[in-house]
């Protein structure tokens, strides 16, 4: 494998994910989401696709279908249609209503700390420094107008550059050869190594937020083991040790289309410093996934 960054390249791609992530997902799992839906009348599927989708504009539902990648189109089509019925930009602003409120909640006396404006700036001038061709959701992103408060202004600058990865990890599941539901049933299994992390929601949680049916996750399965990339046990799948070598391939390449982002700045460690002071009281805060609040 060639690759365009070194190994020092990539850990800090790896190492901006893994710090920044959290906040990002703050946006699809919080305390103020079925509020939010209520207000919209938009049920679960149809708020996500439009909050996340928002910034594609008055596109058909497989572009947001392809942008997403790893969900059903069964439920991203009619959660666009009804999100676009209702209005994308009230979807947008609703969605910065909502971080407003959950982030104060979270962040507490840190919400008028005068650092969040500092770093969001940063990020922002990050990702305007990046190449978008190829990346549809996170060049959308980019075009997106960011909120005024600083503690949102965070969340949108570092949405626009979660994107970005996510659009070189969508390019990394596609030249693998995986589909839709076979990248998530891949990404879901078990690693054979107790000591490699791998972020996921677990089968269930992965089933019910992306629309796939036990049916249709049989089917993924099946097709991963017959191409000898998971096994299969009383507890689910597990990755094979050629699965293990493609999945930490697949790591490495999005890590490797990520670096540019980050390979060049002088303040990369005091960066995830200061986002590290943002990004904890948001875990605490037991908002996210297996988190619990402190």
């Amino acid at each position: 494998m060639t690759y365009r960054f070194d190994d020092q390249a990539r850990a800090r791609a790896r190492t901006a994910y893994e710090t920044l992530e959290p906040l990002h997902v703050l946006a699809y799992f919080n305390s103020g989401l079925q509020q939010a839906q209520q207000d919209t009348g938009l049920d679960a599927y149809a708020w996500y696709v439009g909050a996340r989708g928002a910034p594609l504009g008055e596109c058909v539902p497989s572009v947001v279908s392809a942008a997403f990648f790893n969900f059903s189109p069964s439920v991203i089509h009619p959660g666009w249609i009804a999100s676009k019925e209702y209005g994308l930009e009230r979807v947008s602003d609703r969605r910065f209503r909502m971080l407003d409120e959950v982030l104060t909640i979270a962040l507490g006396d840190r919400v008028s700390d005068p650092g969040l404006a500092t770093l969001a700036d940063r990020f922002y001038d990050i990702a305007a420094s990046v190449p978008y061709a190829g990346r549809t959701l996170a060049s959308a992103w980019a075009e997106s107008a960011p909120p005024e408060q600083p503690h949102v202004r965070l969340w949108h600058a570092t949405a626009i550059l979660r994107e970005w990865r996510g659009d070189g990890h969508i390019a990394a599941l596609v030249d693998a050869g995986f589909d839709r539901l076979e990248a998530v049933v891949f990404h879901e299994a078990r690693h054979p190594d107790p000591s490699v992390r791998k972020r996921g929601l677990g089968k269930k949680l992965s089933q019910i937020t992306r629309g796939w049916s036990d049916e249709q996750w049989e089917v993924a399965a099946d097709a991963l083991a017959s191409r000898g990339l998971v096994d299969r046990d009383a507890d689910g799948e597990i990755l094979s040790a050629g699965g293990a070598e493609r999945y930490a391939a697949i790591e490495a390449v999005t890590d490797d289309a990520a670096a540019g982002a980050w390979a060049d700045l002088d303040d990369f460690d005091d960066l995830m410093a200061a986002a590290k002071t943002y990004v904890k009281p948001v875990i605490d805060s037991g908002m996210l996934p297996g988190t619990k609040k402190k």
